[in-house]
């Protein structure tokens, strides 16, 4: 794996993580960093799912599998109408 940083970060990183330090320095601020992008998913989420309006439109997804199978068991030729 081959990372470019910006030349000021990458000076500052030298500076200040010793060079048998740096791959656990970046292992552990990219998990960091993943896990907040995780958690900031799971929050966004959990909004979305109080918002009634967007339940609503969920339930009319939620419903499309279910008409496409039975359009699609269908034997006879016809337009397609969800």
């Amino acid at each position: 794996m081959t990372l470019t940083l910006p030349s000021d970060l990458a000076d500052r990183f030298g500076k200040s993580v010793a060079a048998r330090q740096r791959s656990r320095y970046l292992a552990q601020a990219i998990a960091q960093k993943l896990q907040e992008r995780d958690l900031s998913l799971v929050r966004a989420c959990e909004v979305a799912n109080r918002n009634l309006e967007v339940r609503a439109i969920e339930k009319e997804f939620d419903a499309i599998p279910a008409r496409l199978a039975d359009f699609l068991s269908s034997s006879a030729p016809r337009l397609w109408a969800l």
